[in-house]
């Protein structure tokens, strides 16, 4: 059989969707109904939707699979299953002193008193995070002026911070700051940088503990810090104003853990290929083995490297609330889509009539189907624009309420998309069983009857 050219087919195409458009205008009542319950189910299903897709998404876009979080275990009365999801300075140091991945960080937060002493503002109290300067490569920490602190200014404990583009404006209007001087409790600090807008979506390279929550998750989608300074720097600045994961004994010093029996640090690496992750899982246990010999840790079976996809699924970093929502949502849908089903059933079925002249004409029950459920994704494709619509006031409203991240909640292009495609997708579902009773249809039983 020779194949329908393409103009053919488009002429086909444009056919039936001039029928299905005919065939909506000659019952408005029931046509608006189900576009109507369509755009609803849509809508209600695609707001929670573009939420878990914007707190689920890849922080680092494709490049997460390099980022890893290694964990050792040093408390010596642990039996838990798992590591704490800090380490003790002394493991964290020495990890980071071995030099063995691509790059590598160590990440602490601390609550800090600052003040801008060249401006009229009273003292903030705010988060700072402390850190070693491959944190802004690994993680892709855009800066906007200035640049961020060198390894030398790491071993030199400069007195230098890279603020955010928050505070920058708070402080200084969002001019220029690179060079003034902030006063972080007691000591003086050089800005050397200033972030450009940044919100990482989980403020991943905090994320811990949040299988312990209660599916309380919402601070891993808090804004970054305020002010971020050297790791080395932080211990002298901020001395005494650290608050550890867990203690097994307490430290001599509250808030200097330095040499406590306390985990408080975090670790980031970067591992560029297998060879390397095999290699540093290698070295991760020839670490704690050779720690063992000496008698300060006492497993050697408790170490973990887990990829950053891997670590934020392991402690949930999903709000357990959004989870519910998207699921009831769907369900909604799942009900919309019963009734859409009900009322494409009854307007076929009234027009058996006009069905079995067709298929006394020629038609075959094919072209009845097709021409059934074109008409159904047409009404897929109005209920989609009507969706997106409930979709984008859906979000509006989430935007409004006291949650961490409704700041950054919008719809993105992908989303945009995929609002028409399942629109258009559940309506073409929801029409292949009308579809197919219509396609059934006797010719003589109806003409009969006309």
């Amino acid at each position: 059989m020779a194949k329908v050219p393409q103009r053919g087919q488009q002429i086909v195409i444009g056919y039936y969707i001039d029928l299905a458009l005919h065939g909506l205008r000659r019952n408005k009542v029931l046509t608006a109904l189900m576009i109507l319950a369509l755009a609803v189910g849509i809508g209600a299903s695609m707001t929670t939707l573009t939420i878990m897709h914007l707190l689920a998404g890849d922080p680092l876009r494709g490049r997460s699979g390099q980022i890893f979080y290694p964990q050792v275990e040093p408390d010596p009365g642990s039996k838990a299953r798992e590591p704490h999801d800090v380490m003790d300075y002394q493991s964290a140091m020495d990890l980071w002193s071995a030099r063995r991945a691509d790059r590598q960080a160590l990440v602490i937060n601390s609550r800090v008193k600052l003040l801008a002493p060249d401006t009229r503002l009273p003292p903030l109290m705010l988060s700072m995070l402390s850190t070693t300067t491959d944190f802004f490569t690994m993680f892709e920490v855009p800066i906007r002026f200035g640049r961020p602190w060198t390894a030398e200014d790491d071993a030199a404990h400069a007195r230098v911070a890279v603020i955010s583009a928050d505070l920058n404006d708070r402080l200084f209007g969002g001019q220029n700051s690179v060079g003034r001087t902030l006063r972080l409790k007691n000591s003086d600090v050089r800005i050397v940088g200033v972030l450009a807008p940044w919100r990482p979506s989980p403020l991943f390279y905090d994320v811990r503990g949040g299988r312990f929550s209660s599916g309380d998750t919402a601070n891993f989608y808090d804004k970054p810090e305020g002010v971020i300074t050297p790791f080395t720097t932080a211990l002298e600045v901020n001395d005494g104003n650290f608050v550890p994961f867990t203690c097994w004994s307490n430290p001599t010093t509250p808030g200097h853990l330095q040499n406590a029996s306390c985990v408080w640090v975090a670790l980031w690496v970067q591992l560029g290929d297998a060879a390397k992750v095999a290699s540093y899982r290698r070295f991760l246990d020839g670490y704690v083995a050779q720690q063992h010999a000496l008698g300060r840790i006492t497993r050697t079976d408790n170490t973990r490297l887990r990829s950053l996809p891997e670590w934020l699924d392991f402690n949930g970093v999903v709000p357990g609330d959004v989870k519910l929502q998207t699921s009831l949502a769907f369900a909604f849908l799942a009900i919309c889509l019963c009734n859409v089903v009900g009322l494409l059933l009854a307007k076929f079925l009234r027009r058996g009539g006009e069905i079995g002249l067709r298929r006394a004409l020629g038609a075959t029950r094919r072209a009845v189907f097709i021409q059934c459920l074109v008409e159904a994704g047409v009404i897929g494709a109005f209920g989609g624009l009507g969706g997106l619509l409930l979709t984008l006031f859906g979000l509006w409203l989430v935007r409004r309420q006291p949650v961490p991240y409704a700041d950054f909640v919008h719809l993105d292009t992908s989303m945009f998309l995929a609002t028409f495609v399942i629109s258009v997708g559940a309506s073409l579902v929801a029409g292949l069983l009308p579809a197919a009773r219509a396609s059934l249809v006797e010719p003589a039983l109806q003409l009969k009857v006309l």
